[in-house]
């Protein structure tokens, strides 16, 4: 099966949409969000609707600190990230708010582990940015592919069957085989804002068959998004960093 693999989405309409036609483009069957379908972006409203048709047809969704920040308020975000949260809460209506809130932490299937963040400690929204977080998310579950987003910067990580850790860095559209016995930790790269120096939109196929990780990257019309953060009143950084990737 090819699951089509999706994170921090972050209420960028042009962005997920883009994903999302080039994952039926390269034959999808199956679909998973992990998280962050609102915050920085000015299209919560939209990107919630969406989210809800997908899961309606089957999508797995799981709730990510930002979606948690748009139904009540919560501490530990930089000045912008609160500020674009207030601003979402008022622009979400209670059906959206209610399926945000009703959303899991995480989500397992077969031999995979689905989660927004540090899957040690979900909640906790702790981030995998290098071999020491990873190890700690390994050590925490029985899976063998845990895929997190969360970091917005696509990476690798795989467990040997000695314990050593080893990194690597996904080239676009190079398949990555996940081989057995070493298990597998994957952090995809943000849909609505890339944060890798590359502003195209990310997200991953993953072949159960073949046992294969592909990351995709998919251009998208960057100045319109902006011009939407813009016109929203939200932070002016919110929608340059769009262009830069960063």
């Amino acid at each position: 099966m090819k699951i089509a693999i999706l994170s921090d989405i972050h209420a960028n309409r042009e962005a997920f949409e883009a994903c999302l036609a080039d994952a039926d483009r390269r034959g999808a069957q199956r679909l998973v969000i992990l998280g962050d379908v609102v915050g920085y972006g000015a299209d919560p409203a939209w990107a919630v609707w969406r989210t809800m048709e997908l899961a309606n047809a089957g999508a797995i969704v799981l709730r990510g600190n930002h979606d948690e920040a748009a139904v009540a308020e919560r501490g530990g975000m930089n000045p912008d990230a609160t500020a674009a949260a207030a601003w979402t809460r008022d622009a979400l209506d209670p059906e959206a708010k209610a399926f945000l809130a009703a959303l899991p932490l995480e989500a397992e299937e077969e031999d995979r582990l689905y989660v927004h963040a540090d899957a040690h400690d979900p909640a906790r929204w702790h981030y995998v940015r290098d071999a020491e977080d990873a190890r700690r998310s390994l050590d925490a579950v029985q899976a063998r592919i845990v895929l997190c987003g969360h970091v917005h910067v696509p990476a690798l990580y795989g467990l040997t069957a000695a314990a050593k850790l080893v990194s690597f860095k996904p080239v676009t559209d190079v398949a990555i085989p996940l081989m057995r016995p070493r298990r597998w930790l994957a952090v995809l790269g943000a849909v609505g804002q890339p944060r890798d120096g590359d502003p195209a939109a990310a997200w991953a196929m993953l072949d159960t068959a073949s046992s294969e990780l592909t990351i995709h990257r998919v251009p998208y019309d960057v100045a319109t998004a902006a011009e939407k953060i813009r016109h929203a009143g939200l932070p002016e950084s919110l929608a340059a960093r769009l262009a830069r990737g960063r």
